[in-house]
């Protein structure tokens, strides 16, 4: 017996090891299969991405794949409190309000096919290209009407309005109104971001990769008169970043899209100019050049970007809240035949805006003009951030008159729009239907001619050919009525919905149109086309003094 027990102890172990490494491999077999029905294959399917929802103005890390050496990262996001004075206004908000840290869930259940073409992946944007990271709990700069933090809570909307029944602040109701930073849609597109419902965690498998750095809040703290390198530091830093990362390799950055929340112009200096000019030249240099950027205004001689529309004060969480504003619109009293509120230039730079100035305030005086003064330093400034001053005036009138500013969209105009009154151009370019293409549905009415807006010839009207005045008064109750119901049907498509809640009933908004033509713009360029202009009807031709 002993001259054998050597041999059972080795057999022993030859089945005891058999045993041990077929219990591995089965290990290993399921927990392969575990993981990869979490995470997309490329070109097949995605796994959806499901992200806490923010309400603050904290810049907060998109959608991407959490690995082990991320878990310090995560913790000290997650220890992070939402900033001072941002309340949940409903049960959605006050649900995740706790948590607002960036950990990422993937779907366990199978993509749903209404995603197919339309994922998105979320560049994952380092600390130091946070433009709020001082927005944090506590601050003082969220009681200085002038910073960002004060500006961009509530989800970007800015602080909200309490409005009431018509009769204390006008005819702004009691929700869904905010008092909206013109700049500030970088971040009302990124919370929305955060909610879209086809986001992936695989930047294979995307149809688009959503950059959400904010360059115009960067540049708005060296906006003009700072020397140029300073202006271009950041953003030029950036970009080289953002060359580098895998998801840039495989098509040079050209299925990258992004949001740019001031005018093109501002984001295209050449370079040469003084050091007093204004803006940055982020968007010519090569690495933005190849990117689809989303601007407040284009080039429409050139077509570089997209414009989409400036926010305006409303963001509805319900289709049953817009139409309820869109009968509110259709019934308001309107006194004046004509609205203007805005700034004179200084040293007469611009003879239309002087003119209609001019106008506008004798017409005052026979009670067919209203006027909001934006002309007198910081008093002015303040009065034209005041949602409620501006949206009562523009109700109050039949037509609005736009001529241009700084460039040739104007925020004004979406203000317009929202309170249902007929929009007076003097350029050609500052059209909605040549500014913002995607959004304008084109009415035609029966002779072929489209009757939403006016537009008069900045030239006729500065040497007094044409009387602004004698000209809108001439059209009936009944074109007016028509115009008007033009415009308060367009109204969905310029607002942007209440980026912190899920929105009840069907409606689609600026942001929806916005994503589907970028996803559009996308497959196009993935099944190989070369789009020399970033439109699909190439350069507009116009009159240059329009």
């Amino acid at each position: 017996m002993e001259a054998h027990y050597p041999k059972y102890v080795l057999y022993g172990l030859l089945i005891l090891g058999s045993w041990l490494l077929s219990s591995l491999l089965h290990f290993q077999v399921f927990h392969l299969s575990l993981s990869t029905s979490s995470f997309a294959a490329p070109h097949r399917s995605a796994a959806l991405v499901v992200l806490p929802t923010a309400h603050d103005a904290t810049f907060l890390p998109p959608a991407a794949v959490v690995e082990a050496h991320d878990d310090q990262r995560r913790s000290s996001y997650a220890s992070s409190s939402p900033p001072a004075k941002v309340e949940a206004d409903d049960e959605d908000s006050r649900r995740s309000s706790s948590s607002l840290s960036p950990s990422l869930s993937s779907s366990s259940s199978s993509p749903s096919s209404s995603c197919n073409g339309r994922y998105v992946y979320m560049v994952d944007i380092p600390e130091r290209f946070n433009m709020l990271k001082d927005c944090i709990k506590g601050s003082s700069l969220f009681d200085d009407i002038w910073s960002w933090c004060a500006n961009t809570v509530n989800g970007g909307m800015g602080p909200k309005i309490t409005g009431g029944n018509g009769t204390d602040i006008g005819i702004i109701p009691s929700t869904g109104w905010y008092s909206t930073d013109q700049y500030a849609l970088e971040v009302i597109f990124h919370h929305r971001m955060r909610r879209y419902e086809c986001l992936t965690d695989d930047p294979a498998a995307a149809t688009a990769v959503y950059v959400p750095y904010y360059p115009a809040i960067e540049l708005h703290q060296h906006l003009c008169g700072v020397n140029a390198s300073v202006r271009d530091g950041a953003s030029q830093a950036f970009l080289r970043w953002l060359s580098a990362q895998p998801s840039w390799a495989v098509l040079g950055g050209r299925d990258h899209f992004m949001i740019t929340a001031k005018t093109s112009w501002m984001f295209r200096r050449e370079p040469g100019g003084p050091d007093e000019w204004c803006g940055n030249n982020f968007l010519n240099q090569a690495e933005a050049r190849n990117m689809t950027a989303l601007t407040y205004e284009s080039n429409v001689w050139q077509r570089r970007d997209f414009a989409v529309p400036y926010p305006s004060y409303f963001h509805p969480s319900s289709a049953q809240e817009v139409a309820a504003w869109q009968a509110r619109a259709r019934a308001a009293r309107r006194p004046h035949l004509m609205a203007f509120a805005g700034a004179r230039r200084a040293k007469g730079q611009l003879a239309i805006r002087d003119k209609v100035f001019d106008l506008c305030e004798q017409a005052k005086e026979r009670g067919t003009c209203g006027v909001v003064d934006c002309s007198h330093g910081l008093e002015g400034s303040i009065t034209c951030r005041t949602a409620e001053r501006l949206l009562n005036l523009f109700a109050s009138a039949r037509f609005c008159l736009q001529p241009r500013g700084d460039s040739f969209m104007r925020r004004s105009t979406i203000d317009t729009v929202m309170a249902g009154c007929i929009p007076v151009f003097f350029h050609r370019a500052s059209t909605l239907k040549l500014q913002y293409r995607w959004h304008e549905p084109d009415p035609v009415f029966g002779d072929g001619e489209r009757r939403y807006y006016v537009l008069l010839d900045p030239n006729d009207v500065v040497s007094g050919k044409v009387d602004v005045e004698e000209v809108l008064g001439r059209y009936t109750d009944e074109q007016v009525a028509a115009m008007r119901e033009e415009v308060i049907k367009m109204i969905p498509r310029f607002l942007y919905k209440d980026p912190r809640v899920r929105f009840e009933g069907n409606m689609t908004d600026a942001f929806d149109i916005a994503i589907e033509r970028v996803l559009e713009r996308m497959r196009r360029i993935k099944n190989g086309e070369v789009l020399e202009w970033k439109d699909d009807d190439g350069p507009v031709v116009l009159p240059t003094d329009s």
